[in-house]
């Protein structure tokens, strides 16, 4: 049976007294920060033609507006479908997995682990 830390991605352990490695995690994080800030602009443009896509098919698939409000189904006169409810929520849920990941997943520290060590050896 292959060792479990092998398969696994290990965590990231940063010194706070290690200043080149505090200053290479900074410079980590600014990068994901702007990979992220890049990531929002693409989304929001995608959305945005996502959104013009529906509303022409809709509008030509109903033959005007929605006087008649949405449906799950097309096809009918001054109905749309409301389809683009749905990538739109799997592009808002990615960023919220992609933002939790980029500003609330921090390195673990040797503070930390020394913590839990005592705890587990009943160390106070």
């Amino acid at each position: 049976m292959p060792d479990e830390q092998t398969s696994k991605e290990k965590p990231e352990v940063i010194d706070e007294s290690d200043e080149q490695q505090v200053r290479e995690m900074a410079i980590k994080q600014i990068e994901q920060e702007r990979r992220f800030h890049k990531h929002v602009v693409s989304y929001v443009m995608v959305s945005i033609l996502l959104v013009i896509v529906w509303a022409i098919s809709e509008y030509n698939n109903a033959n005007g507006w929605p006087t008649d409000g949405f449906s799950e189904s097309s096809g009918a006169p001054h109905v749309w479908n409301i389809w683009i409810v749905y990538p739109v929520v799997v592009m808002v849920a990615l960023l919220a997995i992609e933002a939790w990941n980029t500003y609330r997943k921090k390195p673990i520290t040797e503070e930390e682990i020394r913590r839990h060590m005592d705890r587990l050896t009943g160390a106070h």
